[in-house]
C-alpha cells in the first residue's frame, strides 16, 4: 500500500553542520529546483524538509519515476554536483514504503533528532507541507503522511512525557545565553526571524532579558519585535553600526555567512562588559565564520556544540521515548487504514454495486416468473431482502481484499482480478482507474 513512497536524506549524523550545510538548499532557488527535480524524475508529489539537524526529501513515485536507487539524482540536486564512486549512496541514507513513513513520523515527534523530544521540529515538518502544497507538489499521497505525521507528533505531546523538561535545541542555547548575561548582564542580539530565534525570543522575554532583533527584511524584525516589546534592526544597520550586545544568537536561512571579521570586530569592540562578545550560530550553514570568530577572537558555540549538548541527555530521554513510539506504531497501522480507503474505496463500492444489481436482476426474473401472484407488500419485502442479502455476500471479498492489501505480497490486487470473468474484472478496474491511484497521485 505505501511501496510508492520514499525519503532520502541526510542528518547530523552524518559528518555534523558542515555536512549539512553542503546539502542545504538555496531558499530562493529550491522552488525552481524542486519543481524540475519532480518532472525530471516523473515524482507528482515531492517535499523538502530542512532543519539545522537534517536535509530530507519526501517523494511519491509514480510508474514512469525510475526504478533505480534516487540517491545519485538526490545528491546532485541537493550539492549542485554530480556524485562519484559510490558518493551519494555512502552519505545518503534511503527510506522506501512504509520505512519512509515511519521515519517522518519519528522525525515529527521528536524521536529522531538530536535533543530527543525537540519542539520546533513539528513546525518545521508543517512548513515542508505548506512549501510543497505552494509547488503543486504536495497531493494525496503525501498529504495523508505529513496530516499522520503531526497528527501524531501532537498526540506524543499531549500524552506522553517526552515534552516535558528542556527539550529544545533553541532552550539549550537561550540557557547558554543566560549563563554569559549572568556573568556580564547587557543585551542580546537575535539574528533572523525563525523557529529558533522565535523560541528564544519567547524564553528570553520570559527570563526579563533585553534582546534586539535583526533581519534582513526589517519588517519582518519589527513583527517579531512587536510582539515582545524589543528592539529592532536591519541587518545591514546591525552590520554598519551595532548595538552594544554581549551575546548573539543567529539562526538564518542565508545561503553563506553574514557576519564577516569587520562587522565581528566592531562588535567585540562594543561591548559594555569589555570581554568579546559570545557567539552562537544555530544556522546551517553557518552564519558566522568559526574562522573569523577565532581572529578576533570571539568565542563561537556551533551547532556541532549544541548538539553535542543534547546528545548527553539522549539516552536518559530514550527511555521516557517507549510510549512515544509504541503511538508511532499505531499511527502506521492508521495510515494503512486511511490508504486504504482513499485509493481502494471506489474498488469496493464497484464490488457492492455488482452484488446489488445481480441481486436486482435475480429477483425480478424470480417476480416475474415465478413469484406472480404476490401482493406489493409481499414483492418489497422479497427486494429489501435482496438488498440486505447482496451487501452480506459482498461484505466478504471487500474484508479479503482489506487483507490483501495490508499483508498480501504485491500484485495481490491484480491477481484477484484476474481470477474474475474478464467483464466483472474491467468493471472492477474502472473503478480503480477512476480513483487516485497510488502511483498516479
Amino acid at each position: 500500500m505505501l511501496e510508492h513512497l520514499g525519503l532520502i536524506g541526510v542528518s547530523w549524523r552524518q559528518g555534523g553542520s558542515a555536512a549539512l550545510a553542503e546539502f542545504a538548499l538555496d531558499q530562493e532557488s529550491a522552488p525552481a529546483q524542486l519543481r524540475e527535480f519532480a518532472g525530471t524524475l516523473e515524482l507528482k508529489e515531492l517535499a523538502y524538509l530542512s532543519t539545522c539537524n537534517r536535509v530530507e526529501l519526501i517523494f511519491a513515485r509514480t510508474e514512469r519515476t525510475p526504478r533505480e536507487d534516487l540517491r545519485p539524482a538526490a545528491f546532485e540536486l541537493l550539492t549542485g554536483r554530480a556524485a562519484v564512486n559510490g558518493e551519494a549512496e555512502r552519505r545518503l541514507r534511503a527510506w522506501h514504503g512504509e520505512g519512509a513513513a515511519e521515519h517522518l513520523f519519528l522525525t515529527a515527534a521528536g524521536l529522531d533528532s538530536a535533543c530527543v523530544g525537540e519542539t520546533e521540529i513539528v513546525g518545521q515538518v508543517r512548513s515542508a507541507q505548506e512549501r510543497a502544497l505552494e509547488l503543486g507538489l504536495c497531493g494525496p499521497s503525501l498529504g495523508l503522511v505529513f496530516e499522520e505525521a503531526l497528527r501524531i507528533a501532537a498526540r506524543v505531546r499531549g500524552e506522553t512525557k517526552l515534552g516535558e523538561g528542556r527539550v529544545s535545541l533553541a532552550e539549550i542555547a537561550v540557557q547558554l545565553l543566560r549563563e554569559r548575561i549572568a556573568r556580564t548582564p547587557g543585551r542580546i542580539a537575535l539574528l533572523g526571524v525563525s523557529p529558533m530565534t522565535e523560541r528564544a525570543a519567547l524564553s528570553l522575554a520570559q527570563a526579563g532579558l533585553d534582546f534586539t532583533v535583526v533581519n534582513r527584511s526589517a519588517d519582518k524584525a519589527a513583527a517579531l519585535a512587536a510582539r515582545f516589546g524589543s528592539a529592532h534592526l536591519s541587518l545591514d544597520a546591525f552590520r554598519r553600526e551595532p548595538p552594544a550586545v554581549e551575546a548573539l544568537l543567529a539562526a538564518t536561512g542565508a545561503e553563506h555567512a553574514i557576519l564577516d571579521e569587520a562587522a565581528l570586530e566592531r562588535l567585540a569592540a562594543r561591548t559594555a562588559s569589555g570581554q568579546p562578545p559570545l557567539v552562537i550560530d544555530m544556522a546551517v550553514p553557518a552564519d558566522v565564520e568559526p574562522e573569523a570568530c577565532a581572529k578576533v577572537g570571539i568565542a563561537r558555540v556551533g551547532m556541532d556544540e549544541i548538539t553535542r549538548h543534547a546528545e548527553r541527555n539522549r539516552a536518559a530521554r530514550l527511555i521516557e521515548a517507549g510510549p512515544a513510539r509504541e503511538q508511532v506504531d499505531d499511527a502506521l497501522d492508521h495510515l494503512q487504514d486511511r490508504f486504504t480507503e482513499r485509493y481502494y474505496g471506489p474498488l469496493f463500492g464497484a464490488l457492492q454495486q455488482r452484488f446489488r444489481r445481480t441481486a436486482q436482476e435475480g429477483v425480478k426474473r424470480l417476480l416475474k416468473k415465478e413469484l406472480t401472484g404476490l401482493g406489493d407488500a409481499e414483492r418489497k419485502a422479497i427486494e429489501v431482502w435482496s438488498e440486505v442479502l447482496a451487501r452480506r455476500f459482498a461484505h466478504i471479498p471487500c474484508l479479503g481484499l482489506r487483507g490483501l492489501l495490508h499483508d498480501g505480497p504485491d500484485g495481490s490486487i491484480d491477481a484477484f482480478l484476474n481470477g474474475l470473468e474478464p467483464e466483472f474484472a474491467e468493471e472492477l478496474r474502472a473503478a480503480l482507474n477512476g480513483a487516485s491511484s497510488p502511483t498516479e497521485s
